[in-house]
């Protein structure tokens, strides 16, 4: 960085740490965004594409071919981190509520529909531009399943948003062991699916673990935000978590992976298994120790400035960073030998360590798609109800054909 883009950089972060009210709390906007960042970088490194002989992309994972990667997907899934956090983060949020808690509800959900809305109407509008350029549908069934595939996750935090009233009287009366039935549940679960029995039980017993499976997490989350998690609690949470971990890795056999494999029978994420919510447990615990000592970090406004940077576009980060690999993915699939790193079979220890030198530029293209796809997180109070409607329809259409119902 030049001298002069320092000293631009240095201005920025402490007018930005004058701003920020005294009693934001850092720590958590730091694991946020921690959370939040490790999305793409996850999606980014463990995801790749394999070419056809017309040039269409279909997805691959390099965990196929390289199963020692597979523990890095313990660092790179925080999905409970972030869960914990939007425990936490609603707590305070219910509190300070104007008005009654379904406008609370309701000014939740719309925050985290617009970016949805937005994306897939893009798209919508995008993919028969895309197909009349000369793009293989193969190619665009590809990137609607990479851009669909996050969105998940809304939907599931918007339901376990609808349940904080649940959540803060549960926690008020039990504090952090108010998770305790909800950890229960999938270890139930899980017998179903994978014990003795497993061959007499319908594959949608699975589905049962997806609520609290992720509610899990939250509920902590809630419980921390209301008091009543404190060092010991999150000490017992990091050392039960990692003991479960490894019970469930050395001696039932779960998949090491913590995302999907494709070809593998078992899958930890989706639904969730109870190896996700044992390493949830343990990161919820170390989250919470290390709490005083992040906010400490980031009162350093050349750290923070980052984290709030990160925090005031989470959703255009979500929604839009599968679309910064594909920029860069979709030309490249014009070169027939394939481009090292991006449209090359994931097949190897060269193939991460090529695709690692592109995580920058898809970095580079997420940055540059934000500066724009950024107003969708906005209220949209000069979209009139035709254009709403007229969006909402896109979306739908490019929420069919993404999940290839057309």
């Amino acid at each position: 960085m030049s001298p002069v883009a320092a000293a631009a950089f240095r201005r920025a972060a402490e007018r930005i740490d004058r701003r920020t009210p005294a009693h934001r709390d850092r720590a958590v906007d730091g694991l946020r965004a921690l959370a939040l960042l490790a999305v793409p970088v996850g999606h980014w490194l463990l995801g790749g594409f394999t070419r056809d002989a017309e040039g269409g992309l279909h997805n691959a994972s390099p965990l196929s071919a390289v199963g020692a990667l597979a523990p890095a997907s313990w660092v790179l899934q925080m999905l409970g981190v972030f869960f914990l956090v939007g425990g936490y983060a609603s707590v305070l949020s219910y509190r300070r509520r104007p008005g009654s808690g379904g406008a609370w509800l309701r000014g939740r959900a719309a925050r985290l529909g617009r970016p949805v809305l937005g994306v897939a109407a893009v798209w919508a509008v995008a993919a028969p531009v895309l197909y009349a350029a000369g793009v293989p549908e193969a190619t665009l069934r590809t990137a609607a399943t990479l851009v669909v595939q996050p969105l998940w996750f809304v939907g599931v935090y918007l339901v376990v948003t609808a349940l904080t009233p649940y959540c803060v009287r549960a926690a008020r009366r039990l504090g952090g062991w108010a998770a305790a039935p909800l950890l229960a549940s999938v270890a139930v679960v899980d017998f179903l699916r994978y014990g003795p029995f497993a061959a007499s039980v319908p594959g949608w017993v699975a589905v049962l673990n997806v609520l609290p499976g992720w509610l899990f997490a939250y509920q902590l989350g809630v419980a921390w935000g209301e008091g009543r998690i404190g060092r010991r609690g999150a000490r017992l949470l990091l050392a039960g978590g990692a003991a479960l971990f490894a019970v469930l890795l050395l001696v039932f056999h779960y998949p090491v992976s913590m995302v999907g494999v494709p070809g593998a029978a078992r899958t930890n994420s989706h639904p969730p298994s109870l190896l996700v919510l044992a390493l949830a447990a343990a990161q919820s615990g170390a989250a919470v120790l290390l709490r005083e000592r992040l906010a400490r970090l980031l009162a350093r406004p050349a750290l923070w400035a980052p984290v709030v940077a990160v925090n005031l576009c989470a959703m255009t980060v979500l929604c839009w960073h599968q679309t910064a690999m594909l920029a860069a993915a979709v030309p490249g699939a014009a070169f027939a030998g394939g481009v090292p790193g991006l449209t090359t079979a994931p097949d190897g220890v060269a193939w991460i360590a090529a695709r690692a030198l592109w995580l920058p530029v898809f970095a580079l293209l997420l940055v540059l798609i934000a500066r724009y796809a950024r107003r969708f997180e906005e209220p949209w109070t000069r979209v009139s109800a035709a254009w709403r409607a007229a969006a909402a329809l896109l979306a739908a259409g490019f929420g069919v054909f993404a999940l290839g119902l057309a």
